[in-house]
């Protein structure tokens, strides 16, 4: 567990960094996909999932 919390928070400043310098390549979008991967299998993927949904929930709703 200590290890693939390490490897979020690794992967998390690696993104910041990318999406700080404006440009997105390839090795850019697989250090942000691996991140999302990792991040899937921690205990912090449910409420991820609720706050993604609810915000889906609340944009679906919305009448323009």
């Amino acid at each position: 567990m200590a290890i693939s919390i390490s490897v979020v928070l690794l992967l998390l400043m690696l993104a910041a960094i990318f999406l700080r310098n404006g440009g997105l390549k390839l090795s850019h979008a697989v250090v942000c996909a691996l991140l999302g991967f990792f991040l899937a299998g921690t205990s912090m993927a449910p409420t991820i999932h609720e706050g993604i949904a609810a915000t889906a929930h609340v944009v679906g709703s919305l009448r323009p």
